[in-house]
């Protein structure tokens, strides 16, 4: 069971800080910057105020839903942790 308890430890610390380091990179970048190639490949290129709106608004709920997610693999990462001290 621990062997298996530490390797999903592993993979959402992976998982994780794939994700801080891409938000990391995106937070550093200006907001004139062009396109990160990869961001989305099947976004379209905003054309206007409405798109610039709509981006905004959907980059808003992007940051939100990655802090949620940051604090659930906190949350997990505890259960792990309370799970290895109770096998041990």
């Amino acid at each position: 069971m621990s062997d298996a308890t530490t390797a999903a430890r592993q993979r959402v610390d992976k998982a994780l800080a794939a994700i801080e380091r891409k938000m990391l990179e995106l937070k550093a970048r200006p907001a004139d910057a062009p396109r990160v190639a990869d961001d989305d490949l099947f976004a379209s290129v905003p054309s206007g105020a409405p798109d610039a709106v709509r981006v905004a608004e959907l980059e808003r709920a992007g940051r939100e839903a990655a802090e949620a997610l940051a604090d659930a693999s906190r949350v997990i990462a505890g259960l792990i942790a309370d799970a290895e001290v109770e096998d041990a």
